[in-house]
């Protein structure tokens, strides 16, 4: 039996290590923390969702970037001074950003989209299975996700997509105002609100509690071997790979690197050329602790893709997570950031009692073109699954399927 390492315990390393154990092979998860999706699988917006995976490499992003760079409120905040204090993080920002120019100038968004859109589809049908087979309880729902959007131009814009969207097999129902409501009562009063669209079998859940559930799930049912609190320093040999750790190294046959944004590191090592930028992401967690704030609080998850905020009901939990922040690796949790989903939260849902939140900030691995990397290293048995930016939760289960499939081809 094939021993394979799998380095991360996050929604892609769990997926990864999920179908290679069903696959037949002797897995070990090395994660730096002490449990599975500690770090950007922690505290997201919940959403499953197919309809969002729209690359961003787009002019009209570019655009708004620019227009946005020194507002600290901004949806998409990106930072242009050096960091001298770090110069191979200022190194990568450069190139990631102009990367991503080119690749908004190459035209490959719609292509680069529609493969987004495959992958998250063929993962949202797997989540089914897993939560069928592995009686998992991470507060799922699959009652859809709603997208909001706020002038008469924005509504053409979803509009136009729909032939391309419902030719790939998703659901695109465009709504006016009355209809958006009619979907979810909460919104109600949100008379800014001018339409959306509705993509009805799309989900919703805990995503660390997925994690943690399905690592439970690997050990005790599929014999999958996690060591926590045990920080990867390298993988060295040669054609039979040794993961080296804080505490001793360790033979495999081949590696799989999930490590999210220190993937590039390993790039970096084995020259894979691969470009992976931590973008900052936040979100709030509310307590629907009074009777009051549950009933007003949405049940459908929802998107608000101007403001570039999601929310979705977790359990009796509210999540509101949004903005993209291109600072470095820091992970700093700035009231300038956290206060627009908190405004946005008071908006939109103005009885849902926001006096206690509890914050967050994670670092979603984007590569520069918006698509995950997955697939073989230049190094003879070591392989990706990593670089799926906001996307990991939406993509990873399939994510997970194909790296085992292309580790058996």
């Amino acid at each position: 039996m094939e021993k394979i390492a799998v380095i991360g315990a996050g929604i892609l390393g769990v997926n990864t290590a999920y179908f290679l154990s069903k696959a037949g092979y002797e897995v070990t998860v090395f994660d730096s923390e002490r449990y599975a999706g500690m770090e950007t699988s922690f505290s997201n917006a919940g959403q499953i969702s197919a309809c969002n995976a729209e690359t961003w490499t787009t002019w009209k992003n570019i655009s708004s970037g620019i227009k946005w760079m020194f507002r600290d409120d901004a949806p998409l905040k990106f930072n242009p001074l050096p960091n001298i204090l770090d110069p191979y993080e200022t190194y990568l920002r450069y190139k990631w950003c102009s990367h991503f120019f080119l690749t908004s100038l190459n035209g490959s968004q719609k292509i680069n989209s529609e493969k987004g859109f495959e992958i998250s589809l063929r993962s949202r049908e797997l989540y089914l299975k897993i939560v069928e087979e592995e009686g998992l309880d991470f507060d799922f729902l699959q009652r859809g996700i709603l997208q909001i959007v706020e002038s008469e131009s924005q509504l053409d814009e979803l509009y136009a997509k729909k032939n391309w969207i419902e030719n790939m097999g998703i659901e695109w129902d465009c709504l006016d105002k009355e209809g958006v409501y009619k979907v979810e009562p909460a919104l109600k009063g949100n008379e800014s609100i001018v339409g959306g669209v509705f993509t009805k079998s799309d989900a919703s859940g805990d995503i660390h509690k997925f994690c943690v559930a399905l690592s439970k799930n690997l050990r005790k049912k599929y014999g999958v071997t996690f060591k926590f609190s045990e920080k990867v320093k390298d993988i060295s040999g040669n054609s039979n790979p040794y993961v080296v750790t804080e505490i001793d190294q360790y033979p495999f046959d081949k590696v799989v690197i999930c490590a999210g944004v220190q993937s590039q590191f390993f790039s970096n090592k084995f020259k894979d050329g691969l470009i992976i930028y931590p973008v900052k992401g936040y979100s709030i967690t509310i307590d629907l602790a009074d009777s009051k704030s549950i009933s007003s609080a949405p049940v459908v998850s929802v998107k608000d893709d101007t403001k570039k905020i999601a929310c979705s009901r977790i359990g009796n939990r509210l999540r509101v997570a949004g903005t993209a922040e291109l600072g470095g690796f820091n992970k700093d949790i700035r009231h300038a950031r956290i206060q627009p989903l908190v405004e946005w939260t008071k908006k939109r849902f103005p009885s849902v009692e926001t006096e206690n939140f509890l914050p967050w900030a994670g670092l979603r691995p984007m590569t520069s073109t918006m698509m995950p990397v997955i697939g073989r290293s230049k190094k003879e048995n070591i392989f990706y699954n990593t670089g799926h930016g906001h996307l990991g939760w939406t993509m990873g289960a399939y994510s997970g399927k194909l790296i085992t499939d292309i580790i058996r081809s």
